[in-house]
């Protein structure tokens, strides 16, 4: 296992992303700096807690598909992390989760307001970056955003007149996730150079890999302790927020989770009901069936890679593949 956390990395892949990501933690944390001391400290917060890296890392890998060595590929990759890191500090509010990446939330730690504003500061940052990537750079950040927003708003509204609760919801889960890493995936190959049929490959496996990235986070949620996903399980229950497993035990027709799906239907406050809740699902079928459906999303990952030449980077991206999925195992 590479120190990516990707099976059977070629090293000199390996060593060429290892001097990537040296450049990209150089810029990210020398980029917020700025004049004033507390929006410095809120914005190092998540920088310093650390985290997967896995939108700069894509970067760097799709890089390899043209001229990995060109100057624009760094601050695209630390745009993809800026704008990442932001939505964090948004969606930590809206969750009230006391916890992100093993530390304490900024919200938990400053209040909702100062983690707004610094979610916002970060999407300044990001924006400043894009200003030196052209104009193609620009626009395929702006409509990521919007994907995201969209993502976030269906997620808030729910399905509507009688939509599917898991087509809605793996939309929601395509906007909210996978348009950031398809985006990641896209700057990498579309400022090294690569092939314009390079890039187009490249986006949409990073759109389904995206997918299958938040997919496996469901299944960590309820699966996992907290000290192995540095996030505190069940969050999602105690908003009311579904997810693929349990919109799985929701479609259930099994006349013994009645009492489950009831508590389902809404946020659970208490915390014993939640670990309560927890416990159940751990042992239910609706987890076993939420990873086949993880794998199902990864094999399309896999599907996607089909065009690509035969190199290091494409044997890379197949065992991100395997990655993702293990993870959740």
């Amino acid at each position: 296992m590479s120190s990516f956390g990707i099976p059977d990395l070629d090293p000199a892949l390996e060593a060429g992303l290892a001097t990537g990501m040296q450049g990209v933690e150089h810029l990210l944390r020398e980029h917020i700096k700025g004049d004033y001391p507390l929006v410095e400290e809120t914005s190092r917060h998540l920088v310093a807690a650390g985290g997967k890296r896995l939108r700069p890392l894509l970067t760097l890998i799709s890089s390899h598909f043209g001229d990995p060595t060109r100057k624009e590929v760094i601050p695209a990759a630390v745009v993809c992390e800026l704008t990442h890191l932001a939505t964090l500090y948004h969606d930590d509010v809206m969750d009230e989760a006391p916890l992100r990446r093993g530390v304490e939330s900024a919200n938990n730690r400053w209040g909702n307001t100062i983690a707004i504003l610094t979610g916002d500061y970060l999407f300044s940052k990001a924006s400043d970056l894009l200003a030196d990537l052209g104009p193609e750079a620009v626009r395929l950040q702006a409509r990521t955003f919007e994907r995201l927003v969209i993502g976030q708003i269906m997620e808030t509204q729910g399905p509507q007149n009688g939509e599917d609760p898991l087509a809605h919801y793996l939309r929601v889960v395509g906007d909210k996730t996978g348009s950031l890493i398809a985006t990641s995936a896209r700057f990498g190959a579309l400022l090294s150079g690569a092939p314009r049929e390079t890039v187009e490959t490249l986006t949409k496996f990073g759109e389904q890999i995206g997918i299958a990235f938040q997919l496996a986070d469901d299944v960590i949620d309820i699966a996992s302790e907290s000290s192995q996903s540095g996030k505190t399980p069940g969050t999602d229950l105690r908003e009311g927020v579904p997810t693929l497993v349990t919109l799985n035990v929701m479609a259930s027709n099994k006349a013994e989770d009645a009492e489950l799906k009831e508590l389902l239907s809404a946020p659970i406050h208490d915390e014993v009901v939640v670990q309560q809740v927890l416990r159940a699902l751990r042992t239910h079928d609706g987890l076993q069936q939420a990873r086949q459906q993880l794998g199902n999303i990864a094999k399309d990952a896999r599907t996607a890679l089909g065009p690509l030449p035969l190199n290091s980077a494409t044997s890379a991206l197949f065992s991100l593949c395997d990655a993702v999925v293990d993870r959740s195992a």
